[in-house]
Parts: C-alpha cells; sequence; structure tokens
C-alpha cells in the first residue's frame, strides 16, 4: 500500500497540476490595459506583486491596506512600472465604514470599476485555539464581512462594466487545519458566500464574474514570520502566486488552486481518504515546535 501510494501520489499531482494550474493559452497583459482595479491588502505581499504586475500591464490602480507609509511607496513604483494611474486609500478593514468609503473613492475618480481583488487580512496567531471568541469576531469583521461589504458596494459598478470579483482564500478555507482555527473559519466563510453568490449571478444571468484563489504557504513576509517555524514545506514564491492570482481573474476562471500539485492532490484525496488527507496535514507540522 505505502509503495502504491508513493507512485499514485506523484503522478496524481501532475494530471491535476495541470488541471488547476494550466492557464488558457489566450491571456495577454493588453487584457488589463486601461482597466480600473480596486487591490486591498496592497502595502505587502501577494497585494503588493499583484499591484505590480497589474502596473506593468498599464492598469488604473486603487490601492489600499492599513499603513500609509508602505502604499506611498507601492503607488511610486506602480507608476514607474507603467500604471495607467495609481492611487491609494489607507485605512482599517476593521472600520465598518471603510470598504464602502474605498468603493466610493473608485466611483468618484474613475465613475467605474472593471475588476476588484479582494486580499487583506487581519491578524491571527498560530497555535492551539485559545478560546477567544472575541478575536474571532473581530477577524470575521476583517477577513469576511468587509468582503461582503466590499462586493455589495462595487456591484453596481461592477455589472455595468461587466467585471470581475477575484476572492484571494487560502488552503484553510478547503481544508481544516491545526493551529488555524479563526483563520480558518474566515476563510472557509468566503468560499460558502461567494460559491453561493455565483450561482445567483448565473440564475439572474448577471456578467460579474467571481474567481476564488485557494493559496498554500507564499513566501510573503507574514506568512514566513508566522508560521516557518512549523511548516515542513518550501514556501512558492509570491511574484509567481501574484501573477496566477491576476491571470484567473481576467481569464473568469472560477477557481485557482496555487501551488497547483500539492493542492490538487489534496483536494481529489480529500474526497477518497479524508483520514489520510488529514493526516497528511498534521504530517507537515512540526508540531513540537507550537508551544501553548
Amino acid at each position: 500500500m505505502g509503495l502504491l501510494l508513493k507512485i499514485f501520489i506523484p503522478l496524481l499531482g501532475l494530471a491535476l497540476a495541470f488541471y488547476f494550474y494550466s492557464a488558457p493559452e489566450n491571456f495577454s497583459e493588453e487584457m488589463l490595459r486601461g482597466k480600473r482595479v480596486i487591490v486591498t491588502g496592497a502595502s505587502s505581499g501577494i497585494g503588493e506583486q499583484m499591484a505590480y504586475h497589474l502596473a506593468r500591464m498599464e492598469a488604473h490602480l486603487l490601492l489600499t491596506a492599513r499603513t500609509e507609509a508602505k502604499l506611498q511607496k507601492v503607488v511610486e513604483r506602480c507608476l514607474e512600472l507603467g500604471a495607467a494611474s495609481a492611487r491609494y486609500v489607507s485605512g482599517s478593514m476593521e472600520d465598518t465604514t471603510f470598504p464602502e468609503a474605498l468603493v466610493k473613492e473608485a466611483e468618484h475618480t474613475w465613475g467605474g470599476l472593471d475588476m476588484l481583488i479582494l486580499n487583506h487580512i487581519g491578524f491571527s496567531y498560530y497555535n492551539y485555539f485559545n478560546g477567544d471568541v472575541a478575536h474571532i469576531r473581530t477577524l470575521m469583521e476583517t477577513n469576511f464581512l468587509s468582503y461582503v461589504a466590499m462586493t455589495v458596494s462595487a456591484l453596481p459598478m461592477l455589472k455595468e462594466s461587466e467585471g470581475s470579483i477575484v476572492v484571494v482564500s487560502s488552503m484553510a478555507g478547503k481544508f481544516g487545519t491545526p493551529f488555524a482555527a479563526p483563520y480558518s473559519a474566515t476563510k472557509f466563510a468566503l468560499d460558502g458566500f461567494f460559491s453561493s453568490l455565483r450561482h445567483e449571478f448565473i440564475i439572474e444571468k448577471v456578467n460579474v464574474s467571481i474567481t476564488l484563489c485557494f493559496l498554500g504557504y507564499i513566501n510573503t513576509e507574514n506568512a514566513v514570520r508566522a508560521v516557518s517555524h512549523a511548516i515542513r514545506d518550501t514556501p512558492a514564491p509570491k511574484e509567481e502566486c501574484a501573477l496566477e492570482i491576476v491571470k484567473s481573474g481576467v481569464l473568469r476562471q472560477r477557481d485557482l488552486y496555487y501551488p497547483p500539485r500539492p493542492m490538487g492532490s489534496l483536494l481529489l484525496l480529500q474526497a477518497i481518504a479524508p483520514n489520510f488527507v488529514d493526516s497528511l496535514i498534521r504530517g507537515n507540522i512540526a508540531v513540537e515546535n507550537i508551544t501553548r
């Protein structure tokens, strides 16, 4: 049995990598030229890299995050890279009025919107769940409810432009993972809400695409700082991950799984051997390095 699994899993991963990862060949950077795009969580990590890719493709950018000084530098770099325009609005998604205000800024500046990329997250810990319900409430506000609020505010403009919504989620939104219960809950909520909303768009013939992006371990500064002591995997590059997210959104793909090979293998195995998948997930964590 062990030998069969050693042969089966790599082959399965290769097959699923082709299915989940290979973007259609008709992508070209011109598809983004002149498009009006909001990117949240854009001051660092994957959001920052998405902003740079979009700038090279000559999109109009409205970037947001909490830290104004970092956003200023990202906007300056975007303009250097060729963005049609670039501006920022700093603020916290814990402020329930901020998502609507941000979308209003796009409406005031551009008169419309072509793509909404929701990428921001609130701070959470990587450890045993400590029973802090208040933390989960706060995290839900940032990681989930603000996504819903921004979508509601942006939807009239996106309907008019027949645009796209891109939701950056996580492996933790598809598989229950230890030491990330509050974070995982918010990501599962995103999958449930936006997958349901996609159905309603199809039923109502609303031509707005929804792309859900399920990401594994990526080498962002925040992720490496939070989990590098415990996760045995090598993180995937944020630059490539960001480009695949942008491509998936503009091509109106249903889902993106990145990195594709491990994510694809886990997805299929989950359907036929969920306990085995759980053991694989636990086996990839150096539990001895987790302290309460």
